[in-house]
């Protein structure tokens, strides 16, 4: 068990007294000492934060809580408990679980991007309209497994999948990422702006052909007041959105996009392949700033701003070479 406070300096001062001769030789970063106290260990920060682990933690978080507020009567005392974490954890987890159930099978579109982590390529955002019909074929095709599929079996199951459902697709090549990005711009309110466009196109086709929809569901990147925030000022915001983290492994409508979304990418990766005539690594590791090198060496700086993304790290690797 984990308990931490939040006391005052008089409360800190008595502690200091009270576990001097109790004190651990070695002391945390940033912490004022760490001692034990029978089965718990007791840590003081400089903040005023204390941290009480072990089997009686909760005993020995209970004298100091009374010592804070005796001192500081009338002040409430800020306190956090691993248990009560927990629980809180397995009831979000329960609710997650029921909302997940209910929309399962119901008429959801959902939206997921690819390319935000790859150096090289562009970065291609999907939603996709899946309804109850669609359910038994799609999950014959493997959708419901697409994190664990391989770029050869998206390439071979996503054209089956794009004559049945609906989907609407945007893809922002690396010239005009490099060109947009900027301290006012960056990589989560880049990717809002493409959600909320392809989830507006989406909409509207369905709306143009008197279908249904019962919830639109983002693959969550950012907090929603912050999704909402970075979207400030557009003329069409879509709005009543369920997000969810890892909801490519919850609804297939996320799943079809996450695919869908990949194929374009790994599509517009081979042309940049072909046109650089060279094989291209995906991600962001040291084989791919060794890449990056021989781009430059053959073509020139400038090269990269059409084939990468410079905002990422490798970018400075790169210049330093």
């Amino acid at each position: 068990m984990t308990i931490t406070l939040k006391i005052s300096e008089n409360t800190k001062e008595k502690m200091i007294e009270y576990f001097q001769d109790k004190k651990r030789v070695k002391t945390p970063p940033y912490a004022v000492f760490q001692a034990d106290e029978a089965d718990t260990v007791v840590t003081l920060y400089e903040s005023g934060k204390v941290v009480f682990q072990g089997i009686s933690a909760d005993i020995d978080a209970a004298l100091w809580k009374q010592m804070e507020q005796n001192l500081n009567p009338g002040k409430k005392v800020e306190e956090t408990n691993s248990e009560n974490k927990k629980e809180n954890k397995k009831k979000d987890d329960y609710e997650t679980q029921k909302l997940v159930a209910k929309l399962y099978d119901k008429r959801t579109i959902g939206s997921d991007e690819v390319g935000t982590g790859d150096y090289f390529g562009p970065i291609v955002v999907t939603a996709s309209y899946v309804t109850k019909e669609d359910i038994p074929y799609l999950e014959e095709l493997g959708v419901k497994d697409s994190k664990k599929m391989s770029d050869e079996k998206i390439l071979e199951i996503v054209p089956k999948i794009i004559q049945k459902i609906s989907y609407s697709s945007v893809v922002l090549n690396n010239h005009d990422y490099n060109e947009r990005y900027d301290a006012n711009m960056n990589m989560n309110k880049m990717k809002a702006l493409l959600h909320n466009r392809v989830l507006y196109q989406e909409l509207q086709k369905v709306k143009k052909e008197e279908k249904e929809v019962d919830a639109v569901i983002v693959d969550q990147f950012a907090n929603p007041y912050v999704y909402y925030h970075y979207l400030k000022g557009l003329d069409h915001v879509v709005r009543k959105i369920t997000f969810f983290t890892k909801a490519e492994d919850k609804f297939l409508s996320v799943a079809c996009s996450s695919l869908i979304s990949r194929y374009i990418f790994l599509k517009e990766f081979h042309k940049l392949e072909e046109q650089l005539q060279m094989k291209l690594p995906k991600g962001a590791s040291q084989m791919v700033d060794e890449t990056a090198k021989k781009i430059v060496e053959q073509y020139g700086f400038e090269k990269l701003k059409e084939v990468a993304k410079l905002n990422f790290k490798n970018t400075e690797k790169i210049k330093e070479q």
